[in-house]
């Protein structure tokens, strides 16, 4: 059976536009989270606020404080409350005691550059980018609010 020459011309060049949309696509898709990174600023916006603050204060789940932060009243002990700063770095001692935020609050939030992240430590929800570890925003005592503490 002898296959005419041009359905396999026809054939490659279909496969050739194929991969080109694909890699077109790609790169639109990548040029535009890239765009998006770069215009989105590096705190808490006002929705996002509203989100977490209606959330916990409609009771969302909290877990009470650790034993130690209670008797503290929530407070961490001086020396790591100042680490709390905006554009102050995590130490290694806070990093580890941080906790995602629930899933269902977390969908509800515009989305977020891959590398930033909302997580809770103690009553405070924070906006940290990960590469650095660098607080770029803080939400203070926002679960302390829900527990009543």
């Amino acid at each position: 059976m002898k296959v005419p020459l041009n359905s396999i011309v026809l054939r490659k060049v279909r496969e050739q536009l194929c991969f080109l949309a694909l890699a077109a696509i790609s790169l639109f898709g990548v040029g535009s989270a890239s765009a998006f990174d770069k215009d989105r600023p590096a705190y808490f916006l006002p929705e996002e606020r509203r989100i977490i603050e209606n959330y916990y204060r409609s009771g969302g789940p909290s877990k009470g404080l650790p034993p130690g932060l209670a008797k503290r009243g929530g407070k961490l002990p001086p020396g790591l409350q100042k680490h709390l700063d905006k554009n102050g770095t995590l130490p290694p001692g806070l990093q580890k005691r941080l906790e995602p935020l629930p899933q269902d609050l977390n969908s509800r939030l515009p989305r977020l550059p891959d590398y930033w992240e909302r997580v809770i430590l103690e009553r405070d929800v924070i906006l940290v980018d990960r590469r650095t570890n660098r607080i770029l925003d803080i939400i203070e005592n926002i679960i302390g609010l829900a527990t009543g503490q």
